[in-house]
């Protein structure tokens, strides 16, 4: 539940940003099969609304015990990601202003990113090199899944400890990825320019759309 002073249209700017970068690398009509998903929910207090301690069923059928309901997004992401694997892609990609605690551990100099493959994470990793807009690799241990177990239900959407609140949200997606190729892009510490790309206008940033149309050119000369 957010307070009333936390809701300001920056943020929300934010979110806009985070499909119009999909939308973006679509636009382009690169060779390459690209299918872009944008998950969308209103989100507001109503007597119905999700309640601590709630437990939800994804598409996927795992249940998910809701202990935070300000970890909303990660709900229909899962979903999203359950959705993108019945296309049988060769790669999943997500991006999303997912946690706070990316900002905290990264900055706005580069896009936490997690990825289950080499190849993967080097086209992206490449690709932040072309641009400029750098993106760099955070771990998967399987030791911060652990810290998602809940009594009543598959998974818990929060962490049982205050720390890696960033990884511990990965590894939360990771339970709603078939494909064997996966990257997830944290960039909650990206959205909003900063003094270090003083090219790009004050507010929402539109990071890190040249770095994934660079990762896609390289994805589709390796396809």
């Amino acid at each position: 539940r957010k307070s009333v002073s936390n809701i300001q249209s920056s943020g929300i700017n934010a979110e806009y940003g985070v499909a119009s970068a999909t939308l973006g690398a679509a636009a382009l009509n690169l060779p390459i099969n690209l299918i872009t998903l944008i998950p969308l929910c209103e989100n507001m207090p109503s007597g119905c609304a999700t309640k601590p301690g709630d437990v939800v069923t994804a598409m996927n059928g795992k249940t998910i015990q809701v202990d935070n309901t300000d970890a909303e997004g990660r709900l229909i992401l899962a979903d999203a990601l359950t959705y993108a694997d019945t296309f049988e892609p060769s790669h999943v990609v997500d991006m999303a202003t997912l946690t706070g605690a990316m900002a905290v551990a990264l900055g706005g100099e580069c896009v936490g990113t997690y990825s289950t493959c080499e190849s993967l994470w080097s086209a992206l990793e490449k690709g932040g090199y072309i641009s400029g807009d750098r993106l760099w690799r955070m771990p998967l241990f399987k030791e911060y899944g652990d810290l998602l177990k809940s009594r009543t239900a598959d998974i818990n959407n929060i962490s049982s400890g205050p720390y890696g609140g960033s990884i511990t949200a990965a590894k939360f997606l990771q339970n709603f990825v078939k494909c064997k190729s996966w990257a997830h892009l944290d960039i909650a510490g990206v959205m909003d320019s900063t003094a270090s790309f003083s090219y790009l206008p004050k507010g929402m940033s539109g990071r890190p759309t040249r770095s994934i149309i660079e990762a896609l050119k390289l994805l589709s000369i390796n396809k």
